[in-house]
């Protein structure tokens, strides 16, 4: 990976990637120093039963020519949310959000854009288990033109919004800021004629 030039990354076939080499080719910040600790403290970061917290990768999944964003009310959390999910062990975290995007809304033909355009960590308490850190590595998603999503068990909405909406749907400050940032990285994709 390049931290020059944002790119559509070709995940087939694609192993052994490093999780701090990804998490560090990120944003700058205290986001990426606590996982970048995380990762150098604990062994089984990239495994969902790790605490304080572990490893996640989530996609802010766009449509490339009316600039909309994906969203999904979680069934358990009970909030809106972009797609993303465990890493359950996979290093390469953009392979994570690319999965999980395409679990999570049905759409095919995505395409991840490395590298990581945000890093969030913030708390979580499902039901059922105790509360801990997810470690959230973020990726640009485009979507096909005109693709039509179809949710799962994890979903009880989907919805494509403007960036103006997200506020009006109460998202959190760190959904709010890694749409703002990958809108940005669109943008250069599209200047560059990546898109």
């Amino acid at each position: 990976m390049t931290t020059g030039l944002p790119v559509l990354a070709d995940l087939h076939g694609r192993t052994g990637a490093d999780p701090t080499d990804v998490v560090g080719t990120g944003p700058p910040g205290p986001e990426r120093d606590l996982i970048l600790d995380l990762l150098a403290v604990h062994d089984d970061a990239l495994d969902r039963t790790c605490r304080p917290g572990h490893l996640t990768g989530s996609a802010l999944v766009v449509d490339p020519i009316d600039r909309r964003i994906l969203v999904m009310f979680h069934t358990k959390l009970q909030c809106w949310l972009q797609p993303g999910g465990h890493a359950d062990g996979d290093g390469d975290l953009a392979r994570v959000a690319l999965r999980e995007a395409t679990e999570e809304t049905g759409i095919a033909d995505l395409r991840v854009c490395e590298p990581a355009v945000d890093l969030d960590v913030h708390m979580v308490d499902p039901p059922a288990e105790d509360a801990h850190e997810h470690h959230d590595v973020r990726f640009l998603v485009v979507a096909p033109t005109g693709a039509v999503p179809v949710g799962n068990h994890e979903s009880r909405e989907l919805r494509w919004v403007d960036r103006s909406d997200l506020e009006s749907l109460g998202v959190d400050v760190g959904l709010l800021r890694l749409a703002d940032r990958a809108l940005v990285r669109l943008a250069e994709l599209e200047t560059a004629g990546l898109l």
